[in-house]
Formats: C-alpha cells, sequence, structure tokens
C-alpha cells in the first residue's frame, strides 16, 4: 500500500497508539478510483504482480458492485491477498507499471485491493471450496504466507493437507512479525480461515522435530511442504549483548502484536541496529512505545538500505533519525546490567563485496559513545539449520537448495518454498513472492503425482 495516499495521525498522538496508520477507502472513493482504470487488455500491472492478479477485472467489478466478485478474483490469484494490499511495494509493482505514471498518477491498486477485501473479512466471506479428494496426503511444515498459499492450491485440487505451525496461531510474518498499525493480526487470521474452509487441518503449537518427529511426517505423508521460514536474528558478535535492554527485533514487534501494549520506552532513548523493513518496524513501534529519540544506525549508506522506500518515509515521518555509516562497536551497561550506551565506529565503503555492495570498512579513530536505554538488533535472521538438515535435504548455510522449475529438493519426497529458499539467485523475499512460490510448489506437485512426465517423452 502507497504510504502516501491517506492521510495519517500526527506524531504526538503515536505513543501508545498501535492502530491501524491509514485508514481504507471510502465507497464514493473507491468508485472514484475504479472508474479511473482503463481496464487494459494487455495490462502492465498484471505482468508486474508477481501472483498475476488480473487487476483490471478485479477493478471493474468494484465499478460496478460486485464486491465478493472483485475479492475472489484477488484471492483467487494471491492466498494472501488481503495482506498483501496493505504491505506490498506496489509502487515498485502493480502502480509502478501502471499506464497512467506518466500522463496523471497510478491507479491506486493496493488502495483498491484492500477495499475489496476489506468488504469480504467485514462480510465474513468464505470464498472458495475444496475440492473432490484424490487421497494423497501433504504435510506442510510452516503456517506462513508461502505454506498457506501451498495449502490454499492442495485443498481446491483435493489433497488431505495438514499444515504444522509451532506458533499459537498460523499466518506467519503476517500473523507476528509485521507491525500493527500496518497490518492487523485480524486481517492474517481471516486468510488462515479461507484455507481451512478448504478442509486444511492447521496443528498449531507443533513445533517440528520436539511436538513430533520428522521420521512420523516423512512416514504417514506422500509430499513434505518446507515453508518453515528464518529463525531469530542473530548476535552483532560485540560485547554487551548479554544485556538487558538488548532485544530481538523480531521478538521485539511479535510481543507487541501478543502482548497488551506497554509505555516501556516513555522518554528512553532506543537505537536500532540494521536497515530492512524488520528495523523499520522495530523503530516505529518504538516511538509508539513512548520513546523521546528513535536512532537507525546503518554501516552502509542509504544507497545499500534494503528497507523499501515507503518504509523509510515511513520512519520519517514518525521522527526517526538514520544514522548512516556507522556501526556498533560494543554496548555499554550500568551497575544494574541495564544498557546505558553504545560506542559506534564510523565507517567507509571499500570495494565490492560478492552482492555487488561496497564494503563497509571501519574509520581509525572515529569512535564515539551514544547514550542510550535500548537497543533492537535488526540484522536479518538465522536459519533452521538442524530442522533442515533432519529432513535430509541439501543447502548451503541455511539456504534450502531445489529445483527451480518443481521446488523439489535433494530429497525427491520434500519440497520448499518461501524464505526458507531464500538466496542469491531466488528473487527478491517479498511475503507476495512467497505465496506465488507456494502457489507454484503445489501445482509443481500436482503435475509431479497426477501427470508425470513419461520415460519415453
Amino acid at each position: 500500500m502507497s504510504s502516501v495516499k491517506n492521510p495519517r495521525i500526527s506524531i504526538e498522538d503515536l505513543s501508545g497508539n498501535f492502530q491501524e496508520v491509514y485508514q481504507g477507502l471510502t465507497k464514493q472513493e473507491a468508485n472514484e478510483e475504479s472508474n479511473r482504470c482503463l481496464y487494459c487488455y494487455d495490462a502492465p500491472c498484471i505482468t508486474a504482480c508477481p501472483t498475476s492478479i488480473d487487476i483490471p477485472t478485479f477493478i471493474k467489478k468494484i465499478a460496478s458492485g460486485n464486491l465478493r466478485g472483485s475479492a475472489k478474483t484477488i484471492m483467487t490469484a494471491n492466498p494472501i491477498g488481503a495482506s498483501c494490499a496493505r504491505v506490498c511495494p506496489t509502487e515498485e509493482l502493480c502502480e509502478g507499471a501502471c499506464v497512467l505514471n506518466h500522463p496523471t498518477k497510478p491507479i491506486m491498486i493496493g488502495n483498491l485491493q484492500r477495499y475489496a477485501t476489506d468488504w469480504a473479512i467485514q462480510n465474513e466471506q468464505i470464498l472458495f471450496h475444496p475440492g473432490k479428494k484424490n487421497g494423497k496426503t501433504v504435510a506442510i511444515i510452516g503456517g506462513g504466507p508461502a505454506g498457506l498459499a501451498a495449502a490454499r492450491e492442495l485443498g481446491l485440487l483435493g489433497y488431505d493437507v495438514t499444515i504444522f505451525e509451532a506458533n499459537e496461531k498460523a499466518g506467519g510474518l503476517n500473523t507476528y512479525g509485521i507491525v500493527s498499525f500496518r497490518l492487523p493480526k485480524e486481517i492474517s487470521y481471516w486468510e488462515v480461515k479461507q484455507v481451512e474452509s478448504l478442509q486444511v487441518s492447521i496443528r498449531t503449537n507443533t513445533r517440528v522435530g520436539k511436538d513430533i518427529s520428522v521420521e512420523e511426517i516423512l512416514e504417514n505423508y506422500d509430499i513434505v511442504i518446507l515453508a518453515i521460514g528464518m529463525s531469530s536474528v542473530p548476535n552483532l558478535g560485540i560485547s554487551g549483548e548479554e544485556l538487558a535492554g538488548v532485544y530481538d527485533a523480531i521478538e521485539f514487534v511479535k510481543e507487541t502484536k501478543t502482548k497488551p501494549i506497554s509505555n516501556q520506552f516513555l522518554k528512553k532513548r532506543v537505537v536500532v541496529i540494521g536497515a530492512g523493513n524488520t528495523a523499520i518496524d522495530g523503530a516505529t513501534c518504538s516511538v509508539r512505545l513512548g520513546a523521546e529519540n528513535v536512532k537507525i544506525l546503518y554501516r552502509r549508506t542509504i544507497e545499500e538500505m534494503t528497507a523499501y522506500e515507503f518504509e523509510y518515509e515511513f520512519a520519517k515521518q514518525d521522527g526517526v533519525e538514520f544514522r548512516w555509516l556507522t556501526a556498533p562497536k560494543r554496548i555499554i551497561g550500568d551497575e544494574q546490567g541495564h544498557v546505558k550506551a553504545i560506542e559506534c565506529i564510523k565507517m567507509g565503503l571499500g570495494e565490492p563485496g560478492e552482492d555487488g555492495r561496497r564494503r563497509p570498512v571501519p574509520i581509525k579513530g572515529s569512535e564515539f559513545t551514544l547514550e542510550v536505554d535500548a537497543v533492537i538488533k535488526a540484522i536479518g535472521q538465522s536459519r533452521y539449520i538442524d530442522l533442515i538438515e533432519e529432513f535430509a535435504v541439501a543447502h548451503n548455510d541455511g539456504v534450502v537448495q531445489i529445483d527451480p522449475h518443481t521446488f523439489q529438493t535433494s530429497n525427491e519426497k520434500v519440497f520448499a518454498c518461501g524464505d526458507v529458499i531464500f538466496g542469491k539467485g531466488q528473487g527478491e523475499a517479498m511475503v507476495v513472492s512467497a505465496a506465488q512460490q507456494g502457489k507454484e510448489t503445489a501445482h509443481a506437485i500436482h503435475k509431479l503425482l497426477f501427470n508425470p512426465v513419461s520415460e519415453t517423452a
């Protein structure tokens, strides 16, 4: 969803406010906007959408008053289309490809997608029905965007599907990892309900390898899909990380979605290490928890920042400061073992690394100290390597290796999709891309089981 398309509350009103920031379109606004669409026959917005939503069709159905039909068009292509309406980088995808970009302004596709799916949520619509059972069973490990998308497609195709989810609720990143004021968890719950309506069983609070063995799953299911995502934020590798007041950004955001909101940072100073989308979430959450000053420290420049542009603008509107070319050197504690400061060092950019980005290099003698009360680590995520190895599939430092056409791993019974396969050459790690991979994995499995290529072909 575009960050500048709807008014938001002032900074003064942010403390303690985790209500959704942007309001949806009114009926009049949606009708006016949908009637701007040219309904292009060869619409570039469809091509730009990773899940290939038929955007002109869903918009035309809004214009004609067929909101159920609009929502079904969206959700048929994207099983998490309600969440994506809020969190997709539409400026870079569908709206960025809109033919109206140059003569005027692009259609507000994200907002229209939200309008249709919000109607479906508010009216408790169930959009799909299970397919005729085909006798095959599939276990999906992980109930996040990729796992849900695979389950939805397989349910439509008649498979007996069971999702094993370690958390109390399914939905993965959409339920726990994106801040409430951007994506309320009720939106994700509705998408989960759509999957469950296809007779998909979701076993929550079930950690594979602990509550149920890998061997039992491999023995009892025809096919297994690994959609386990990624794990916790790794250590910074500096002294002081054990101090009270040092947080894992993933767990930090999760707590704001699962526990009562507190004023734990009231009048406090917070630094966030990293400049991805999760770092932005950690920073903007801190503002709403009462912090009087929030800084993001990033060892590279704005050009290397991995956060979306609209996320960056969102944080700036919240008053978050950005310190570029700045790396943490050590975290300093007080006598009670709580964070009181962080020592940093200025960086310069050296020669490009393997990823093409110039490597940050410390500038000798440039150390300085910031007085802070909390440090939030947001430098990426580690991998569930032990679980991956229990399934005996090939991987590269936790990135599961797959056939890019079928999503099949080195274990012919096991497929993988979503963040667990995200690495170089696998595209951008977007929620919408994970959903598309889940869909493609489901159809690859169906083709393998019911339309295998003959040996003489």
